[in-house]
């Protein structure tokens, strides 16, 4: 049965509707009215009236139509054209959940471009933001632009099953994203970083109140170029989790850059004092590395989990740089015996259990006092002259 139909009140006011009434003009009335002339329930005239809406994106103005979004639009999908371009930054307008589908498609941005974006004034106006939240999705290619995605102050997005090509700072910046999602995304040829998750920059944002907290990288692979700093880089957020991930291509400064100094000073241990946690399992290495190929510089309490990495092939560089942290490695089945741990403080605290036995000190510190079996005293910090073993312990190694 086909009930009269109904319609949004012209006024705006979310108390009143327009209805058809019996000579088929619509008049003016109550919610509560028309539901009780009719004998519809309240929750029923609202299924009725709350619809999904899809949206197809035009392909000659896609920051606009972003721009002037309806607001019923809970999913968009670029569907009109095999490529898109956008040479602007695509705002994204304020949502519970907006479905960004690509179909399949790919969107060339311009050099200035920061992708799919949010503008964020203050810590007030982000703290309203994360009501909002986003799921980016199959998109066959981003090109080009500064970054591919860049979102700031959401809950719970989602960016999977994506490729994100030649961005010149980030493929993506994630900063005060909590329980985002990152997944089955390849990022090729990064100019400078690849994946990055951080705290909010904008005026009364600080190191403890927006964080990228519980966070998850799941299966992506970031394939570097000649210029590429960091594959993966975490920088104050605690609960984040990276797994199934691989660093690849062309030698990078480092595969994950993984620190918690409140300014950004490594020269010194990080003092953040909320980030607690970090967790890295089935890490795949697949070249070399200039500086370290992963680097810790996290509070002193913070438990920094890492299991089963492979590094494939020789490494020059350290295969972790200690700084601060409480670092576990776990089930490292492949370890050559010319790899390194280096520290910059004379008594780090790293556990190894399972490992291979290889990763080991030799229970004695030799080399003048800065080596002891793979660990080494490297670019020490100020006052940290003698390697001490102290919270090093090496348990049941496997080979």
């Amino acid at each position: 049965m086909v009930g009269p139909r109904i319609g949004p009140c012209a006024s705006g006011s979310a108390s009143e509707l327009l209805a058809e009434g019996r000579n088929g003009n619509f008049v003016r009335m109550k919610r509560k009215d028309w539901a009780i002339r009719t004998g519809m329930s309240i929750s029923l005239m609202i299924a009725v009236e709350s619809q999904a809406k899809e949206y197809v994106v035009p392909a000659g103005n896609v920051a606009g139509f972003f721009a002037e979004l309806p607001k019923d639009a809970t999913s968009v999908v670029f569907t009109e054209a095999a490529v898109y371009r956008c040479n602007t930054d695509i705002v994204l307008p304020d949502a519970q959940l907006l479905v960004i589908d690509g179909r399949g498609a790919r969107l060339v941005l311009g050099p200035s471009s920061n992708g799919f974006t949010r503008r964020v004034a203050d810590q007030k106006e982000a703290m309203r933001m994360t009501a909002s939240r986003y799921a980016i999705r199959d998109f066959a290619a981003i090109e080009g632009g500064r970054k591919a995605i860049d979102l700031q102050a959401t809950l719970g997005s989602i960016i999977e099953n994506c490729r994100l090509v030649g961005q010149a700072e980030a493929a993506i910046d994630l900063r005060f994203c909590l329980m985002a999602s990152v997944r089955n995304v390849l990022v090729t040829n990064p100019g400078k970083r690849g994946i990055v998750l951080r705290a909010g920059d904008w005026p009364g944002a600080t190191w403890s109140n927006s964080q990228s907290n519980s966070s998850v990288l799941e299966q992506c692979r970031v394939y570097c170029t000649a210029t590429t700093t960091q594959a993966f880089t975490v920088l104050n957020s605690g609960g984040v989790r990276m797994l199934d991930c691989i660093s690849e291509g062309a030698p990078c400064d480092h595969d994950l850059f993984l620190s918690a100094a409140i300014d950004g000073d490594e020269d010194k241990p990080a003092r953040n004092s909320v980030v607690k946690s970090f967790t890295l399992a089935n890490f795949h290495v697949e070249h070399a590395v200039r500086k370290a190929s992963i680097h810790v510089n996290m509070p002193p309490q913070a438990s920094v989990e890492m299991s089963n990495i492979y590094w494939n092939g020789k490494q020059t560089a350290p295969v972790l740089l200690y700084v601060s942290g409480q670092v576990n490695l776990n089930c490292i089945g492949w370890f050559d015996p010319s790899f390194r741990i280096g520290s910059r403080v004379s008594a780090p605290r790293i556990n190894a259990d399972r490992c291979h036995s290889a990763l080991g000190t030799g229970g004695k510190v030799q080399g003048g006092g800065t080596r002891a079996g793979v660990l080494q005293l490297i670019d020490p910090l100020p006052g940290n002259t003698e390697l001490k073993l102290t919270y090093v312990r090496i348990m049941r190694s496997t080979h």
